[in-house]
């Protein structure tokens, strides 16, 4: 059996929050992230949420907490799973498939210097090396549903300071209900994707120590 089909796949939706990006004092962010499943011998969709915050942060930090968060809490026990992660972070994506590789065969630099966020970027890469993982964008307040979802989480976890302190059941259904009584038009969830059209993307290099 492949390394694919061996494992149960998971989908995660995550989104990132800092409320004063890019301005100067100490900005809060907050992380969310939705967790999706099959429950075992059903088609049922069982959802988690994940969310956190830190009183000083930026986007990217908190775009990398939400890789770590979400996946380590997934590999608790040594747990290994398929997981599609989908963001609406170009830095995470980008990173994950593209940038971790070249940076890895230059010792861990940037051709123009030092990496920003490194010690979170071990961190990520850590956490996702335990999984197999497909990384997945999607355009941000363009509503789709579950990216809109773990949108509400974060931007909720910045503003009032909270964590979730694991997985817990979602809110995510009674959410989408009440946006949608209140005018908002935003797609169906996405469908629950086949294992067979799961594409992961090439194993991560050991993260620096």
């Amino acid at each position: 059996m492949s390394r694919v089909m061996a494992r149960e796949l998971i989908a995660i939706y995550a989104d990132e929050s800092c409320l004063g990006n890019g301005r100067e004092g100490e900005n809060p962010g907050g992380a969310g992230a939705l967790v999706e499943y099959r429950r075992a011998g059903s088609d049922e969709i069982v959802r988690r949420d994940l969310w956190l915050s830190e009183r000083g942060s930026t986007n990217n930090r908190m775009a990398l907490r939400s890789v770590t968060a979400s996946l380590d809490e997934l590999g608790v026990k040594g747990a290994t799973f398929n997981i599609l992660f989908t963001t609406d972070s170009r830095y995470i994506v980008d990173g994950m498939t593209d940038w971790v590789h070249g940076w890895a065969r230059r010792g861990w630099t940037r051709k123009s210097g030092a990496i920003e966020n490194l010690g979170l970027w071990a961190d990520a890469i850590a956490a996702a090396r335990a999984h197999v993982v497909q990384w997945q964008w999607v355009r941000g307040h363009n509503g789709h549903a579950q990216n809109e979802y773990a949108n509400h989480l974060a931007t909720r976890a910045a503003a009032d300071q909270t964590q979730s302190g694991g997985l817990v059941p979602s809110g995510f259904e009674a959410w989408d209900a009440a946006a949608r009584a209140r005018g908002a038009k935003h797609a169906p969830p996405s469908a629950f994707l086949d294992v067979a059209n799961f594409r992961p993307h090439a194993e991560l290099p050991e993260p620096p120590e």
